[in-house]
């Protein structure tokens, strides 16, 4: 009977994962809605009455739970980069000029559309869903799989047997136009506000902490990319095609091109089409489709050079300027900002806009009342674009730039040779020392445990006036606070004492001193060694650094002139911050023991990340392969190694190292 029973779930499960792919993915459904609603009341029954046989990945698991979550953070295992994008196809020509310089052999394009929603991390295991991360930083995200489970067309359970013991699929998050009009129609017959756009729904309803919400949100998923080890072939293409027949949702509109003239056509027709479908796109994904070739090309700081994106050209629309505010930004940069007649935008309703600076304003002949043109930046930020010329208003005013800082009344400079205007008061700013304290706490400055309005709330309680007061912060003054309780403040006081473990380049970014990104911040690190050594080093010192010019180094003296910064540093000092590299690992070669030989990495580790294993690799002059040849010298392998690449090396005779084996060699 018990068998009976426990193959009765099994078969239910079966079939009713069946009829969800037929249904949400490939949308030929064979049975009623009414039937696959008896199907799944009858394993909900048999499960309630056998919990001894629940499963995390039955399909009644996508009813998702009244119980709210909240979201760990994961690191990724293979970084979520984001692409770089073009306008222009000009662009998109030198950019296949560019590939052409770097390699010889042929190589094929594949186009993609470019889905507007949320991007997601799927990871599974022997065929089975383990876990979805959102991007987050690229370099970490939030596990959002308890939300993700309840979306119908990412299968829990993949079909077939030929799929890597683990692997990741990369793809998007969106609702389509039909799911987003009833999800707004819902809420306008309940009196709740309708929702702006599909792609903010989609991010949105993906971070929410209640599951049992997000089940009833019409959410959809398209995968585009395969990571793995040990992947099913060596071209992008032909590995969704593999994702298709286990059961993910590749989309249908994916053509392999031999050139870019066919790149080109394929963006000029989707440019016309795209308003056909049943989604929202804002271009067109190209990439490299063959792996080694992806490997030759490598990638930049930010983005991969082997796929980039063009964007389509954004939306016009016309609407009334009534007036002007001016923001100041936390480099004391003065943002003119445009209030407008509401208007609605790519899905959007607009209210203000950016008219970016004194010279666009008087380029433009912008005025008061004027009929402007909007259009949003990158689909994102609006913008004034022009002006309807031939609907100006007999009583439209001439825009008087603003002279003196409309927070702090401190009379406005402007550098030579930069269109912006700034207020030099940036110790009695208030919107510079708010700038400031939340650039400080972000995740790729001190990581602070920080949301931005409880940062303002301790500056506007007078706890914290500078960056350094974060560390003389106590629970006893957290507690007096609103939203704080003695959990929160304790996490809190934590997450600053941890902080005092980030790294030197991490810190010298998080100072926020003009120019100084994190690229350029590691950088001078790594040159100076120690802030007393770069507060001590002249002009002539400075320009000597790798990418730093004239600007950047008259920022750092500017900077270090000024009394209170230096006050600022010595606090730092005395609370214990990392201001020198003595504990950093360096990212230039630390020695040469590795030079001359390649490795392949697979599994995983105790003591470092793959990447961080890489990246010593790399510190040692070895270089890192991604697959196993006749040119491979060492397999580092920690658990789980994949059985192919196991087989491979050991029947070219290549020495399997452990990760212990590996830290020995280059002690």
């Amino acid at each position: 009977m018990a068998n009976s029973i426990e193959e009765t779930i099994r078969q239910l499960r079966e079939d009713i994962n069946y009829h969800n792919h037929r249904y949400y993915v490939l949308n030929k459904p064979d049975i009623s809605d009414f039937e696959f609603d008896q199907l799944m009341k009858h394993l909900q029954k048999l499960e309630e009455e056998h919990p001894e046989w629940q499963d995390a990945n039955s399909p009644t698991s996508r009813v998702g739970s009244d119980l709210t979550t909240e979201f760990e953070e994961v690191a990724h295992k293979y970084p979520m980069l984001s692409l770089s994008n073009t306008y222009s196809i000009e662009e998109l020509y030198d950019w296949d000029k560019r590939i052409k310089k770097s390699i010889s052999s042929a190589w094929h394009y594949a186009c993609e559309l470019k889905y507007d929603g949320a991007s997601i991390s799927l990871t599974y295991q022997n065929g089975r869903f383990i876990r979805a991360v959102t991007r987050g930083d690229g370099t970490k995200g939030d596990d959002v799989s308890v939300n993700v489970k309840t979306i119908k067309s990412i299968p829990l359970q993949l079909t077939g047997n030929d799929y890597p013991d683990e692997f990741e699929m990369r793809g998007e998050i969106f609702m389509t136009h039909e799911g987003f009009k009833k999800l707004n129609d819902e809420r306008i017959a309940n009196n709740e506000t309708p929702f702006a756009n599909p792609r903010n729904s989609a991010s949105g309803t993906l971070k929410m902490q209640n599951p049992a919400l997000v089940a009833k949100r019409p959410l959809d998923c398209f995968v585009y990319s395969m990571l793995g080890d040990e992947l099913p072939t060596q071209n992008h293409y032909d590995n969704l095609q593999k994702a298709r027949e286990w059961g993910l949702k590749v989309p249908e509109h994916i053509s392999v091109v031999d050139n870019i003239e066919q790149v080109v056509s394929f963006i000029n027709y989707w440019d016309k089409k795209r308003h056909d479908l049943p989604y929202d796109i804002d271009g067109i994904v190209i990439k490299v489709n063959e792996f080694p070739i992806q490997e030759q090309l490598g990638f930049t700081a930010k983005s991969p050079r082997w796929a980039t994106s063009y964007k389509f050209k954004a939306e016009q629309v016309e609407t009334k300027l009534l007036s002007i505010d001016y923001q100041v930004g936390r480099t004391g940069a003065i943002t003119p900002v445009a209030n407008l007649e509401p208007v609605l935008l790519a899905g959007t309703t607009v209210k203000r806009a950016s008219l970016h600076n004194a010279d666009q304003i008087q380029l433009l002949d912008i005025r008061i009342f004027d009929q402007v043109f909007v259009e949003k930046g990158g689909e994102i930020i609006p913008k004034v674009v022009g002006v309807n010329m031939n609907k100006r208003e007999t009583d439209s005013r001439k825009v008087d730039y603003i002279t003196h800082c409309p927070e702090c009344n401190t009379e406005l400079i402007r550098h030579s040779g930069e269109a912006k205007h700034y207020c030099p008061n940036e110790t009695g700013c208030p919107p510079q020392q708010k700038g400031k304290l939340i650039h400080f706490v972000t995740r790729k400055a001190m990581d602070i445990g920080l949301a931005e309005a409880t940062t303002e709330q301790l500056f506007n309680h007078g706890l914290v006036k500078n960056i350094a007061d974060f560390y003389t912060l106590r629970i006893d003054q957290l507690l007096k606070l609103e939203r704080f309780a003695e959990k929160s403040a304790d996490n809190l006081i934590k997450s600053i004492e941890k902080s005092k473990e980030i790294p030197f380049p991490n810190v010298l970014y998080a100072l926020g001193i003009r120019y100084i990104g994190e690229t350029v911040a590691k950088k001078i690190a790594q040159h100076f060694k120690s802030i007393d050594a770069l507060m001590n080093a002249d002009y002539n010192q400075l320009i000597e650094v790798e990418e730093i010019g004239d600007k950047i180094a008259q920022s750092l003296l500017d900077y270090f002139s000024k009394p209170a910064n230096i006050e600022i540093i010595n606090n730092l000092k005395e609370a214990g911050v990392q201001l020198s590299m003595e504990a950093v690992t360096e990212k230039e070669n630390t020695s040469d023991k590795l030079v001359g030989k390649n490795f392949v990495i697979s599994g995983t580790f105790s003591k470092f990340s793959r990447n961080q294993l890489k990246e010593l690799i790399e510190e040692n002059g070895g270089k890192n392969v991604g697959s196993i040849s006749g040119k491979t010298s060492y397999v580092l392998a920690g658990e789980n190694m994949g059985p192919n690449k196991y087989e491979k090396a050991t029947n070219l005779n290549i020495p399997i190292i452990t990760e212990d084996d590996f830290l020995n060699m280059i002690k």
